[in-house]
């Protein structure tokens, strides 16, 4: 994905070409096939590319659209087809997507941002009204971050820029951490509390030096698909993901897509491979990356990709991922990373990955991510018995109960209880769940402050009277839309991920057909499984386990039990109010000894503390309490 980035200095002053060129270079790794700016005055856009399609190598950017707008693009235009039937008299032949965009904001201005489908990102510049807009696609996979001071704006696709090259120290976001412990922070937040990011389906219009932010994008409440039969509802389905897989094979390289044997990524390949053998694309080549470990108790992956290879004739490429228990010296990472979430362990991973990528000559990479989120991979009947219970489908609710207490094993009247919970106010439903317990090592009365146990239940989003199912996967797409606002790749990392499951067009579907047509007894993934019939293969379509990985993350544990002990003598995470440090590593013992805990919140929490440790040294948080910490550790060190 291209970056893009700029300047807008409120009082005037010129911008400074060699903090430009400093800006660039630190976006060079991201975006290696050029570099082009306008400079006017006290304003700068910068944009440097990384082609993915052969429309993209076409653009010249910044575009200047003939109204006199300034715009520069990251995206992937889903609907250029319907868009320059709607302005073909605005275009020129074969127009590039930023063309195409740029014609729709001409005549619609921040009206057009709803009318565009793909993943994308835009910043325009309105010269004559002195006016700055942003805006991202509906969930935000294409990100703008924005530094906002009283005489200045700057912004970048990439966050590290904005924190590296200010100058400026930073106060960490309390919100923001508490989102980070629950599932994801919110979309607008960054860990910085100086620093901004365009949430999804909204922009941002900067003026008189001011920001202010506005939706374009929501889910409407009424829209409804009912069929009659389970064919129909099969059949549009098929439709819609083979539109979305279709869309993310515009490319003219090599086309490289994740395949761990599961139903999500394996539905991809073989719809991809019926797409190609049927219809043909700009790249028709298309392979696998699979990883293994069969160290794992759980490790049965190597067995199930392996049926995709044999399908489609190909054996694809394979990593092991055990490498990650002879993780580095240190659980720190050796470069900058803008968010907590990475440690080392995972370091010789994500490099084997990129000498693939790059060895291949890959630049887009068709990920799962999405499928067990909202094609029903866990089967919780919890929602759906509470839409009845709200309907008042007593009779209905009765046969539900019955069925899935023989599926999952439960007393109804347990079933009964907690779908009532669902219907709940959350302020009440906090205290009934074990889904809003905090653990024991966050500093209680952060988590009171924060109102963390809100957090974890995801009711950030306000969604008034609709049935509990559709509270549910909007409440889905607003954590997958946090969660990708965040996603920032590894320095060595060159691709543009793709999500088929995250297309939009797939997502209003589902959210608009009834709940049991992805929810029944018994059937899990009931549409989706009915629906690839006959093109994915049976015994990945009656796949019932999944790889966990377990061991792997105790053995790095245990390798750096010395290490942690020694950084937790002085954690910056519990002086800054975060955490206790006692109770992580009780936990952390309880893991080494085989006690079944927590262990992506552990190595998050962990992560948090070895990103606390970096920005200090670096010399970018403002915090006493930091300051206060490494003197003690530099004491102890010392007296040692």
């Amino acid at each position: 994905m291209s970056v893009q980035a700029g300047i807008w200095n409120f009082d005037g002053r010129p911008v400074d070409h060699k903090l430009l060129a400093d800006i660039s270079e630190s976006l060079k790794q991201q975006g290696p096939d050029g570099e082009s700016c306008h400079v006017d005055g006290s304003v700068a856009l910068l944009y440097r590319p990384f082609h993915a399609t052969a429309e993209s190598r076409r653009e010249k950017q910044p575009y200047f659209s003939h109204r006199g707008f300034v715009l520069t693009w990251d995206g992937r235009l889903d609907n250029r087809c319907d868009l320059i039937a709607d302005l073909r008299s605005d275009l020129e032949t074969n127009p590039t997507d930023l063309a195409i965009v740029a014609a729709a904001f001409d005549r619609w201005e921040t009206d057009s941002f709803r009318r565009i489908i793909g993943d994308w990102a835009v910043s325009v510049w309105k010269p004559h009204q002195q006016e700055l807009l942003f805006a991202t696609d509906y969930m935000a996979i294409r990100h703008v971050f924005y530094y906002l001071k009283n005489d200045r704006i700057w912004w970048s696709t990439d966050l590290s820029p904005l924190v590296l090259l200010s100058g400026d120290k930073f106060h960490i976001d309390d919100d923001y951490i508490a989102g980070y412990f629950a599932h994801e922070p919110d979309a607008h937040l960054t860990p910085y509390r100086e620093i901004r990011e365009v949430p999804p389906g909204q922009f941002v219009r900067i003026r008189k030096g001011a920001a202010s932010v506005e939706r374009y994008w929501r889910f409407s409440p009424k829209s409804r698909i009912r069929y009659k039969t389970d064919a129909e509802y099969e059949e549009h389905f098929r439709h819609v993901f083979r539109q979305s897989v279709r869309r993310r094979l515009r490319s003219d390289s090599p086309i490289l897509a994740e395949l761990s044997g599961g139903l999500d990524s394996s539905s991809i390949v073989c719809m991809a491979d019926d797409i190609l053998a049927k219809e043909g694309a700009e790249r028709p080549r298309l392979d696998t990356i699979s990883y293994y470990d069969k160290t794992e108790p759980s490790g049965d992956d190597c067995i199930h990709f392996p049926k995709i290879e044999q399908k489609r004739r190909r054996v694809g490429i394979h990593i092991d991922s055990s490498k990650m228990g002879n993780s580095p010296a240190s659980l720190g990472l050796p470069e900058f990373c803008p968010f907590p979430g990475a440690l080392g362990a995972g370091e010789e991973l994500g490099h084997e990955r990129a000498d693939v990528v790059r060895g291949g000559g890959y630049r887009a990479v068709l990920s799962g991510i999405g499928g067990d989120e909202f094609m029903g991979g866990v089967p919780d009947p919890r929602a759906l018995l509470a839409d009845l219970i709200v309907q008042f489908k007593l009779v209905s609710l009765a046969k539900q109960l019955t069925a899935w207490s023989l599926v999952k094993r439960r007393p109804c009247i347990q079933l009964l209880w907690q779908s009532a919970i669902d219907v709940l106010p959350a302020s009440l439903g906090q205290y009934l769940v074990k889904e809003a317990k905090v653990e024991s090592w966050i500093d209680r009365g952060f988590a009171k402050r924060t109102n963390l146990a809100l957090h974890l239940l995801d009711v950030d989003e306000h969604f008034g009277l609709w049935l509990p199912t559709r509270r549910g996967y909007v409440a889905g797409v607003h954590l997958m839309a946090c969660k990708l606002a965040k996603f920032t790749p590894s320095v060595s990392a060159l691709e543009e991920a793709r999500y088929p499951y995250l297309d939009q067009n797939l997502i209003e579907f589902i959210l608009a057909i009834p709940a049991s047509q992805m929810l029944r007894p018994g059937e899990r993934r009931s549409l989706m499984r009915r629906s690839l019939a006959g093109m994915v293969p049976e015994e990945i379509l009656s796949r019932r386990t999944k790889q966990v990985g377990a061991r792997t993350p105790v053995v790095v544990l245990e390798k750096h039990w010395d290490e942690l002990q020694s950084i937790y003598q002085t954690p910056l995470s519990s002086s800054l109010g975060y955490v206790d440090e006692a109770h992580l590593l009780k936990t952390i013992c309880d893991a080494r000894a085989g006690k079944i805990v927590p262990m992506v919140r552990v190595f998050w929490t962990i992560s948090l503390e070895y990103w606390l440790r970096d920005l200090a040294a670096r010399g970018l948080l403002d915090a006493p309490a930091a300051s206060s910490s490494l003197a003690r550790q530099r004491d102890l060190q010392v007296t040692a």
